[in-house]
């Protein structure tokens, strides 16, 4: 066993555990599924159909790509903690989750999952504007489950808001684990917040 691994090894357990359960590319599956039940009636069928297709180009065929090329040596892990190696990851999801948009577009999905996708690129360009504009590796988990809970209470209601714990645990968990500063995680939320939650509402409201 390496050095580096013995150290990530002794680093806290709920904080590994946090920052894989509650990995961007889990909250991307599951988020949008979420909010397609609601806004489609609480139909399984719909549902299904338009979660699948926001999760699908926003986090399967991202994640599949990204595991291809940590197997292959072109990332450290499947985390991309190098910045450098954050490059083609974030502009393949780009363009997968715009493919996803026209797909809801073009097929006439629920407004609210409209919204959510378009959202969504909002908020991850501006987290690729920021690392490979500034050379700065803002945290991904931090936008990423920051702009689910916000998301989450428009389409739920403020009883969801706990859901906020499930955030605050990944956010420090990125700190403890040392792949993170807390600027850089505190950024990423704000993000999330203002990019991902504040668009979903700004076009919740223009298309209602």
């Amino acid at each position: 066993m390496t050095t580096e691994q013995q150290d990530t090894l002794a680093r806290p357990w709920a904080a590994r555990i946090a920052t894989e359960v509650l990995a961007p590319w889990v909250w991307v599956l599951a988020l949008p599924l979420l909010v397609a039940w609601p806004a489609t009636g609480h139909r399984l069928g719909p549902t299904l159909l338009w979660g699948l297709v926001v999760g699908v180009t926003g986090s399967v065929i991202p994640m599949l790509v990204i595991l291809r090329g940590a197997s292959a040596g072109r990332y450290d892990t499947h985390h991309v903690h190098n910045l450098e190696g954050r490059t083609v990851p974030l502009l393949l999801c780009l363009a997968s989750l715009c493919t996803g948009w026209l797909i809801l577009f073009l097929g006439q999905a629920p407004h609210q999952l409209i919204s959510l996708a378009a959202a969504m690129f909002v908020a991850l360009l501006a987290c690729a504007a920021i690392t490979l504009g500034a050379r700065w590796k803002i945290s991904l988990h931090a936008a990423v489950a920051a702009g689910a809970v916000v998301m989450l209470v428009l389409s739920y209601g403020p009883w969801l808001w706990p859901v906020t714990l499930l955030a605050a645990w990944v956010m420090w968990s990125r700190v403890a684990l040392r792949d993170h500063t807390t600027g850089q995680v505190l950024v990423g939320a704000a993000v999330g917040i203002l990019a991902g939650g504040g668009g979903y509402l700004g076009l919740e409201l223009l298309l209602t």
